[in-house]
């Protein structure tokens, strides 16, 4: 992190009313870690840490447009991806995107962690057809991994090698979360396919697993702090790994509010190992 500017990341989500998620985490998380937060909202839900009880998406030429109203002025260093609803808003963003040559984090969300839908159907091919191969790296959990490769995923073998594949696939590293696991230990794989030029390689990242409901927002958590830390120049295998402990910490460090799915302590992450 030798930048005397801090790096300028834009990320492209829907915003949370209860702070815990979304734009809300994205703008904590790329404050904490030392860069510049701009936003382009996709769409405003009306949630807590209970669950989501509204969506109302923005219309696909109003997130093309906060997209370009950024990158055409300040310019960005990393975009984040988050939830991006419908096709309409997918192919809007593809297109604000042209001609970007920062890395592109891209957190495939579909489901909340309170089980709502985050996306139309229909938009997932979409997303694999124009963003997944502009995008540096994928991030998805194991029940999105499994959807995406069109069977269920149960165990940490059997997501590795989905991760292989989607890696292979789409032609971008893939982050293969293995939060949903039944393992004793929470493992997480990272499949690079020499595409970045750090050469072919998986990388396995393990923790034991923190007895704790107040995870809310660990996915956005996790994808801005990736950003952020390719946004000050690391390279992907560092960013992931530091993005993890930052996530970690958060975890640890959650206030506990709310009678559910509580945020986690993004505030309290003061240094990274």
């Amino acid at each position: 992190m030798t930048q005397k500017l801090p790096p300028r990341i834009l990320s492209i989500a829907g915003s949370d009313s209860s702070g815990g998620a979304g734009i809300q985490a994205d703008i904590k998380t790329i404050t904490m870690l030392g860069g510049y937060a701009m936003s382009a909202i996709t769409a405003v839900t009306a949630q807590n840490t209970c669950g989501v009880t509204a969506i109302a998406p923005l219309a696909g030429e109003v997130v093309a447009a906060q997209i370009t109203a950024c990158l055409s002025d300040i310019g960005a260093d990393a975009i984040k991806l988050g939830m991006l609803h419908d096709a309409d808003i997918i192919a809007h963003t593809a297109r604000a995107l042209e001609g970007c040559k920062a890395p592109i984090v891209l957190d495939p969300v579909m489901i909340a962690t309170s089980g709502a839908a985050l996306i139309a159907p229909d938009a997932i091919a979409t997303m694999r057809d124009v963003l997944f191969p502009r995008a540096a790296l994928i991030t998805p959990n194991l029940p999105e991994l499994g959807h995406l490769l069109g069977r269920k995923i149960d165990d940490s073998s059997q997501m590795a090698e989905a991760c292989e594949e989607l890696a292979r696939l789409t032609g971008a590293a893939v982050l293969a979360k293995g939060g949903h696991t039944a393992d004793a230990r929470v493992i997480d794989v990272l499949f690079m396919p020499g595409a970045l030029g750090e050469g072919e390689r998986a990388v396995q990242f393990e923790h034991e697993r923190i007895d704790t409901p107040h995870t809310h927002g660990t996915g956005c958590t996790l994808s801005s702090a990736i950003a952020t830390l390719l946004g000050h120049g690391l390279p992907m295998e560092h960013a992931v790994r530091l993005g993890r402990q930052f996530v970690l910490k958060a975890i640890a460090a959650a206030p506990g509010y709310g009678a559910g799915n509580g945020p986690l302590g993004h505030q309290a992450v003061r240094k990274l190992d």
